[in-house]
């Protein structure tokens, strides 16, 4: 054979048992992904309709693709009932979903589900899992005579959007308890890299008005820059546990933001819904008053593309604070549908959006932005994260600008909370920098609505007269 071909014989099959092995890790890696599940806070509430509701409506879950609908549901089914039947709607043979055409007969249903599936269900022990639904309206449009026959608990799984424009010739059932799983919030992320004592001493803190020292807050806003950059969709954060690596998690974050952006293809086939979607960073680096859609889509008005924007809305991938053009309790009340703001649902995604001129971010950036150490001026990056904390938490975003009096001078207050019959007004800074001039003109302007109020910034936990002065971490806590 000679002294090259045995040479050349001995690299080959080193190199192939460092393919082999390589795929081998890869293969474990990615069934490591695929089987993490984490703790989310919604399964509370899940088990609530389960123990209140006891099988008298069905539990539809809604929200953006990727953030652990299916996942969530599968796991509370697994751990919470003796047996039960997932239906991934995207996957089910046309033999499955034609079952649903004719439900005169339910025990002929249940019968070939079982035998289709392998599973024996249980009278009010067992669940049946219509995952992505929308896939199949007749198995919706069923849910209202399952659930009358309760014999077993439903969960649904599916895309708000996707959901609506699959509902054409079918009755909407009314016998739904719906809930919205959001990305994952900060206590949330934080559970997920093993930590479940931060954020309830931030609690006790804040419940204390306590001071947490200068060198605590600099290590703790590290730790939530963290969050800000990896983001609370699930696999990103897998990503981020499996790799430690942020371009990893960067390229895993694009898949996503591609996604969404052919998702908003489908909904509107002109492309202007994707080109909102892609402007969003650059709308909000501006510091304008509201999103100007004439900058994006040329002598395009808001009250031409109604429909597109509750569409957007509808898919939990944006999220909208609107105009309250009289600031007051009822906020909804003086809501101005055509001046708002677009945020992100995911302020991981937002980041990486922010660099979608670049085919990926580099580390050095992310590490700049881990340290405080961009020179870009990175206040809307702040803003999208009070929105995305406040939205998770049940609120409906509000804002509010106005002109002085005695000058051209425009004041915009970020943020309006409803808190009994007052307002708590929020304004968000990037830095330790403590003036509020738009916060105290806006409580003297509208002094008998404000409870407190809030300066949100990147430093401790301070009283300046009248004003909090809060860290961004804690504004999980309002």
């Amino acid at each position: 054979m000679g002294i090259f071909g045995i040479f050349k014989e001995i690299n080959l099959g080193i190199f192939g048992k460092s393919i082999n092995f390589a795929l081998e890790k890869n293969a474990k890696v990615k069934e490591i992904m695929d089987s993490r599940v984490f703790k989310r806070k919604l399964y509370g509430k899940m088990l609530q309709w389960k123990q209140e509701r006891n099988g008298a409506t069905a539990l539809l879950i809604q929200g953006a693709r990727r953030v652990g609908k299916s996942t969530i549901a599968e796991e509370f089914a697994k751990n919470e009932y003796d047996s039960y039947i997932l239906i991934d709607f995207t996957e089910a043979s046309q033999e499955v979903k034609d079952l649903f055409k004719d439900i005169s007969n339910l025990d002929s249903l249940f019968f070939s589900l079982q035998l289709h599936y392998g599973v024996k269900l249980e009278t009010r022990k067992s669940c049946i899992i219509f995952d992505e639904v929308q896939d199949c309206p007749l198995a919706r449009q069923a849910i209202r005579k399952l659930v009358k026959d309760h014999r077993y608990d439903y969960i649904e799984t599916g895309s708000l959007i996707s959901i609506k424009k699959n509902i054409n010739g079918i009755r909407i059932p009314s016998e739904e308890t719906r809930l919205t799983l959001h990305p994952m919030d900060y206590e949330e992320f934080r559970w997920a890299l093993s930590d479940e004592v931060s954020v309830p001493m931030l609690r006790e803190a804040f419940d204390r008005r306590q001071s947490l020292g200068d060198g605590v807050v600099r290590k703790l806003m590290r730790d939530f820059r963290q969050y800000m950059i990896v983001g609370g969709m699930p696999k990103v954060v897998s990503t981020l546990l499996d790799t430690n690596n942020l371009e990893s998690v960067d390229a895993v974050k694009r898949e996503i933001i591609e996604l969404y952006a052919d998702d908003f293809r489908k909904i509107d086939p002109t492309g202007r819904a994707t080109r909102m979607f892609y402007a969003i960073p650059g709308q909000l680096s501006r510091n304008a008053s509201r999103y100007q859609i004439s900058s994006v889509i040329p002598n395009e008005k808001n009250d031409r593309i109604e429909e597109i924007l509750q569409d957007m809305e509808d898919s939990k991938v944006v999220v909208f604070s609107h105009h309250a053009d009289s600031p007051s309790v009822g906020l909804s009340l003086h809501e101005d549908m055509n001046q708002y703001k677009m945020f992100m649902n995911d302020t991981g995604l937002f980041i990486t959006l922010a660099f979608w001129d670049k085919s990926t971010t580099e580390n050095i950036i992310y590490q700049k932005l881990l340290s405080d150490k961009l020179s870009a001026d990175l206040g809307y990056v702040y803003e999208n994260i009070v929105a995305q904390i406040l939205t998770a938490s049940g609120n409906k975003l509000f804002y509010h600008t106005w002109q002085s009096e005695t000058s051209n001078h425009l004041y915009e207050v970020d943020f309006l909370l409803s808190r009994g019959n007052k307002l708590w007004p929020l304004e968000v800074k990037s830095s330790g920098y403590k003036t509020h001039k738009s916060l105290d003109e806006f409580c003297k302007k509208f002094s008998e609505h404000i409870g407190n109020r809030y300066l949100v910034y990147t430093k401790d936990m301070r009283k300046d007269t009248e004003t909090t002065l809060l860290p961004i971490f804690m504004t999980m806590f309002l």
